[in-house]
C-alpha cells in the first residue's frame, strides 16, 4: 500500500480525486475551492485596518486557511517521506528543448540551473522572482480568482467568468512558454 502512493498516479485518477473534490465542498457545507482567498482571509484576520476589501467577517471563511495549512502539511510530507527514488522522467523531446535553452536537466522538479539563490540577484531572477510573482499576485486578483478556484470549481459550475479567465489563463501560459521565457532565458 505504501508503495502505491510513492508512485505517481495515472492523470485519470489523480484527475477524478481532485475532480470529486468540488462536490464534496458543496455537499458537506457549500464552499468553494480555491487557493487566492486565503491571503485575503489571512490579511483580514491579522491586519485589522480600515482597509474596505479587509472588511468582513473572515471567521467564517476559516476553513479555507485550514485547507490551506492543510495542502502545505502535505506537501511536507510528500516531499519527505513519499518521494518517488526513481526520479521525474522527461521525454527526450522535452530534454532537448530545455537544453537549447540552456537549462540542465537534472531530474529535479525545479531545475538548478533556473531555480539558485545566485539568480535571485540576477535580471533573469528579477523577472521570475519579482515581477513573475507581482504578475501572479495582479492577474489572480484582476481575474477574481486563482487558477484552482476558476479552472476547478468554476468550470464545475458553469460559470462563464470562470470559462474566459481559464482561457485566458491557458493562452497567457502558451505565450510564456513560447515566446517570453525563452526571452528570459536568453538574458
Amino acid at each position: 500500500m505504501f508503495e502505491l502512493i510513492r508512485q505517481p498516479w495515472p492523470w485519470y485518477v489523480a484527475g477524478a480525486v481532485i475532480g470529486l473534490t468540488v462536490p464534496a465542498l458543496l455537499l458537506l457545507g457549500n464552499k468553494h475551492l480555491g487557493i487566492s482567498s486565503s491571503l485575503r482571509h489571512l490579511c483580514a484576520a491579522c491586519l485589522p485596518a480600515n482597509i474596505t476589501f479587509f472588511k468582513y467577517d473572515w471567521k467564517k471563511e476559516i476553513w479555507n486557511l485550514f485547507f490551506v495549512v492543510g495542502v502545505l502539511l502535505g506537501g511536507v510530507v510528500a516531499t519527505q517521506f513519499l518521494t518517488n527514488p526513481e526520479g521525474i522522467i522527461i521525454s527526450q523531446k522535452t530534454v532537448a528543448d530545455l537544453q537549447a535553452l540552456n537549462i540542465t536537466v537534472d531530474n529535479n522538479l525545479m531545475p538548478a540551473s533556473i531555480f539558485t539563490f545566485e539568480n535571485l540577484f540576477t535580471l533573469r531572477g528579477l523577472m521570475f522572482f519579482v515581477v513573475g510573482g507581482f504578475m501572479v499576485g495582479f492577474g489572480t486578483r484582476y481575474a477574481g480568482g486563482c487558477t484552482s478556484g476558476h479552472t476547478i470549481m468554476g468550470l464545475s459550475n458553469l460559470q462563464w467568468p470562470s470559462l474566459v479567465a481559464t482561457c485566458c489563463f491557458m493562452a497567457g501560459g502558451f505565450l510564456m512558454v513560447h515566446f517570453i521565457f525563452p526571452w528570459l532565458m536568453s538574458l
